[in-house]
C-alpha cells in the first residue's frame, strides 16, 4: 500500500476504533486514517469528498467497515458502494464481530476483499489488528 493511500475506518465503537489507529502504527501503517462512527457518515463522505477522493483523481482509499454501524449497517455501505461505478475498485475490509456464516458469505459475494471477525480477548484483538496492517502494508490499493 502506497504512503498516500487514505485509509477510512467506519466504526462506531471509540474504544475499538482506538485499538485499530494504534496496532495499525505499531504494525507500521504511517497512513491517514480517517474515522467515521455513523454509516451515514461515511456514505457522506464518499459520494461528496471522497468521491473526488478515492475516485475521480486518481486518489487510493482502503475503507475498514464494521458491519454494526448507527443507522445504515455496513452491509448497505457495502451494497452502495460495490454499485458504483467510480468507487467501486476501493477495497473493502469488513472488520466487525459479526461472525454469522450467511453474514459472511453475503460480504463476500457483495465484494469485500476480506472479512475479519474481531476477537474478544484483547491480546488476540492486538494481534489481529497487527497481522491486518502487515497485509495492509503489503497490499496493492487500485487508484
Amino acid at each position: 500500500m502506497e504512503k498516500n493511500t487514505l485509509i477510512l475506518l467506519a466504526e462506531d465503537d471509540e474504544g475499538h476504533a482506538g485499538l485499530i489507529i494504534k496496532n495499525l502504527k505499531r504494525a507500521g501503517v504511517g497512513n491517514r486514517i480517517l474515522v467515521f462512527r455513523k454509516g451515514e457518515d461515511i456514505l457522506s463522505f464518499l459520494y461528496g469528498e471522497g468521491k473526488k477522493t478515492c475516485g475521480q483523481d486518481g486518489g487510493s482509499c482502503i475503507l475498514l467497515l464494521d458491519i454494526r454501524m448507527p443507522g445504515i449497517d455496513g452491509i448497505e455501505i457495502l451494497q452502495k458502494l460495490k454499485q458504483d461505478e467510480t468507487l467501486r475498485h476501493i477495497p473493502v475490509i469488513i472488520i466487525t464481530t459479526t461472525d454469522e456464516p450467511g453474514t459472511i458469505q453475503k460480504c463476500h459475494d457483495l465484494g469485500c476483499k476480506d472479512y475479519i471477525v474481531k476477537p474478544v480477548d484483547y491480546d488476540m484483538f492486538v494481534e489481529t489488528v497487527r497481522r491486518l496492517g502487515e497485509f495492509l502494508l503489503n497490499m496493492d490499493v487500485p487508484r
